[in-house]
């Protein structure tokens, strides 16, 4: 890791997850070897793409799909094909820009794609509920596409994709899916294109283990047809979001690895990994600690199950800080009052450390006066 220390940077122990801040995932000595290969000549890059676009379909066992360069210039692409399309079939009549419903309980920050694209959002629902007919009404002539973010489907004030996505197509409305941390399991990819999404965007940083700058967009041949014609290296408005071709060929060997993955092997894996901090957490003053799953949006993906930790004379925010700053340094997640634990990223070896870490960072704080008085 000479690298960062010439950097001046520590090398962190990630207990946080694949998150963009910290560098996504760790490509496995396969992707690495591809890409390595993938430098050593020059090749047609309109084919490479289409070429790697076959096979991570067909690895994924979906229709088609777009390489990208990280998940959210797949919304931009996705939003600008859905556009592009709707424009087509419904020619605007007087230059205001198209627009793209998202129920008020989905917007986010990624939802500036959607403006990068040159879409307005639109809003439907108050934030605390919606209904069908809601979205029904919202529906114009200048809507373009409804963007679903899967992370917020179980809040207040969303609706399930299945009765979205059924009200969109009623109406000839495109339903883009933004699923960029939903994975694993594998299936939640069927699933939500049998629930109705045309479009499903997918970071290839994240728990597939491609390059942090790869995504996917994933559908049906013709709507995929238009985002490959937008996406790099053609002269659409991806172009400025420009991939490579060691990274298209990271990422489809990183897809096909994911594929054939023992994906229960690997939450066995990840189960161990939080027993062992269970075990070592349990009984120690100073916190509190306990297995969980995520039951609303939060730390993303919900479905891996980490170990929350309290912290009970400091905030977990501070607690946080300080694993970040000590050595060797740490990060983890928060949310409200705890301290989450994610085993996605860590290595067998990096457990005990973090036990350490996080056991004295949690340790009551002596008060200097106390001690004075005490000798």
């Amino acid at each position: 890791m000479g690298v960062y220390q010439d950097l001046g940077l520590q090398p962190l122990i990630n207990a946080w997850g694949t998150v963009t801040a910290v560098g996504g995932s760790l490509m496995a000595p396969q992707v690495l070897d591809a890409m390595r290969e993938a430098a050593g000549a020059f090749v047609d890059l309109h084919a490479l793409q289409r070429r790697a676009g076959e096979r991570i379909a067909d690895a994924l066992e979906v229709d088609a799909a777009c390489v990208t360069a990280g998940a959210a210039a797949g919304l931009v692409v996705a939003a600008a094909a859905c556009a592009e399309e709707a424009a087509e079939q419904r020619p605007p009549d007087d230059g205001r820009p198209g627009e793209c419903l998202m129920l008020r309980a989905h917007r986010n920050r990624y939802d500036a794609a959607v403006t990068a694209a040159g879409l307005r959002v639109v809003e439907v629902g108050s934030g605390d509920e919606v209904t069908a007919e809601e979205l029904r009404a919202a529906v114009t002539d200048r809507t373009a596409l409804l963007l679903f973010m899967a992370e917020a489907e179980g809040v207040a004030g969303s609706l399930p994709l299945e009765i979205v996505a059924a009200v969109m197509r009623e109406r000839g409305v495109r339903v883009v899916v933004d699923a960029a941390a939903e994975l694993p399991p594998r299936t939640g990819l069927a699933r939500r294109f049998a629930a109705g999404a045309d479009l499903v965007v997918v970071s290839g940083g994240k728990e597939i283990g491609g390059p942090q700058s790869s995504g996917m967009i994933l559908g049906g041949v013709e709507l995929i047809d238009r985002c490959t014609a937008l996406a790099y290296p053609h002269h659409g408005i991806g172009r400025a979001m420009k991939t490579d071709k060691e990274t298209i060929v990271g990422l489809m060997t990183a897809v096909e690895l994911f594929a054939r993955r023992d994906e229960s092997a690997r939450f066995a894996e990840w189960e161990r990994r939080n027993d062992e901090l269970l075990r070592g957490l349990r009984g120690v003053s100073g916190l509190e600690a306990r297995r969980h799953l995520l039951t609303r949006p939060g730390i993303q993906p919900a479905s891996i199950p980490r170990v929350y930790v309290r912290p009970l004379h400091r905030t977990a925010a501070e607690v946080a800080a300080a694993l970040r700053t000590g050595d060797p340094a740490i990060v983890v997640g928060v949310d409200g009052d705890d301290l989450a634990l994610n085993p996605q990223c860590l290595s067998p070896a990096q457990v005990q450390p973090l036990l350490r870490a996080v056991i004295a960072a949690c340790a009551p704080r002596v008060d200097p006066i106390e001690v004075m008085n005490f000798h």
